[in-house]
């Protein structure tokens, strides 16, 4: 079972009102990041061009038919109810991206893109769930429709600024804390929606609590689980054990600048990013001075994940439950 479908496996259960056990284990399964993985610096995968389809596509091994972003364009994505809504913007050509909560492309839809002001311009089929049209953008602001309903995207200004690097330092300095704590809002869908806290600990120790929900603790191989506060813990191996902290993206392909901001008062790097591993789509706040991501946004099937991180290496050790 993919990532998406655990997840959304587990919101399903949790609004239902079977929580506890289920839901954790469900969440630790699909988050953050596999078990074990390492994260690699970013690298695009061969584009395979499909026939007839212009631009190409990025290569999603697990999912050959997932409708991806075409190499050297900035990504972006957002809900649009149930479904995630990608954008890719390349030199010449605008993609949207329509992905159901199994993880399938949206088809037959009826799509059209708007470039700034201009009139919305019909987007043709390129396969299950994707659409696009022949255009050189050069505003900075894309509107997409989805039958009546309209996404308005913000653009950085084109060409935009590559952040490889920066992304390939933010993961080396993921991978280098010692612990995290970190704030988590995960939904599947308009209504069904989980606030996580999580605490981590190198090498291979995590805590999370479900608010008004189950909390779990990991400290190697092995795990323990409540259903709820107050509730007794239950114990049970952990395989495969956890490797944590780690970022939540596997490899970043598509790595652009979007812009420069503020969190918490530290300067940021804003970037965004397609991970074609997962596959999803990523938006990150990158710290100038350390490289910690201070905030992130996964958009993927039926995975709508906005994250705040902090504080970084604070003092702590994880401890079996009593």
């Amino acid at each position: 079972m993919s990532v998406p479908l655990r997840l959304l496996a587990a919101l399903a259960a949790l609004g239902a009102g079977v929580a506890g056990v289920l839901v954790a284990v469900a969440l630790l399964r699909s988050v953050p990041g596999p078990p074990g993985a390492s994260v690699t610096a970013p690298a695009a995968p061969a584009a395979a061009a499909p026939a007839g389809v212009a631009g190409g596509r990025i290569r999603t091994p697990d999912d050959p038919a997932f409708p991806s972003p075409p190499g050297g364009a900035v990504v972006l994505a957002r809900e649009a109810g149930a479904n995630a809504l990608g954008l890719a913007v390349a030199p010449t050509l605008v993609r949207v991206s329509v992905v159901d909560p199994n993880g399938d492309g949206v088809a037959h839809l009826r799509v059209a893109v708007a470039l700034g002001t201009g009139p919305f311009r019909p987007a043709g089929a390129c396969g299950a769930g994707c659409y696009q049209l022949p255009a050189r953008p050069r505003s900075t602001r894309v509107t997409v429709r989805l039958g009546a309903a309209r996404y308005a995207f913000a653009l950085p200004r084109l060409p935009a600024r590559g952040a490889g690097p920066i992304v390939a330092r933010a993961a080396a300095t993921w991978n280098a804390l010692r612990t995290l704590v970190w704030h988590e809002r995960l939904a599947s869908d308009p209504t069904h929606a989980l606030t996580i806290v999580y605490r981590a600990q190198a090498p291979d120790a995590l805590a999370y609590t479900i608010a008004g929900a189950s909390s779990s603790v990991i400290i190697d191989g092995t795990r323990w689980d409540r259903p709820g506060p107050g509730a007794p813990w239950q114990r049970s191996p952990q395989n495969p054990p956890v490797r944590q902290p780690q970022p939540y993206w596997q490899s970043a392909v598509d790595a652009y600048v979007l812009g420069a901001g503020t969190v918490g008062g530290r300067r940021v790097w804003r970037v965004s990013f397609f991970d074609p591993l997962s596959p999803a789509w990523f938006e990150a706040s990158v710290d100038r001075r350390t490289y910690r991501t201070l905030e992130l946004t996964m958009i993927a099937a039926a995975h709508f994940m906005h994250d705040r991180y902090g504080p970084f290496d604070r003092p702590f050790r994880l401890l079996p439950p009593t």
